[in-house]
């Protein structure tokens, strides 16, 4: 198995460009505050799958998977400011939201996972 066999890690990309789409209409102001801390975050979430998945042990993959939930709510956090701060509409919120909400799921899934390896 791969890493871009895991469900978790599609849907997060599929994410990342989703992001990357909307900060395009963000305000230049913001170039170097929210859309930048946007992007980032929004990135964290499949790289720490990946390097978690190329880790040694099952209890290093768990702790990236951590670190990618993490960015995954930064990310949320940032996608509702834009939202509130009327950057992006509601259908933009709504669908990227309900994403971030699959993606968390699929997080804690794998996580619980992966622990009841390690017992």
């Amino acid at each position: 198995m791969h890493w871009k066999d895991l469900d978790v890690w599609k849907k997060s990309h599929e994410l990342v460009k989703d992001v990357y789409k909307i900060t395009v209409s963000l305000p230049k102001d913001e170039l170097y505050g929210i859309t930048s801390q946007l992007k980032r975050s929004a990135v964290s979430v499949p790289t720490n799958i990946v390097e978690g998945f190329s880790r040694n042990t099952t209890k290093e993959y768990i702790q990236f998977l951590f670190n990618s939930r993490g960015s995954l709510e930064e990310m949320r956090y940032l996608l509702f400011l834009v939202f509130d701060i009327k950057f992006i509409n509601s259908k933009q919120y709504e669908k990227l939201e309900s994403d971030c909400v699959g993606i968390s799921k699929m997080l804690n899934a794998l996580i619980n996972n992966l622990k009841c390896k390690i017992k």
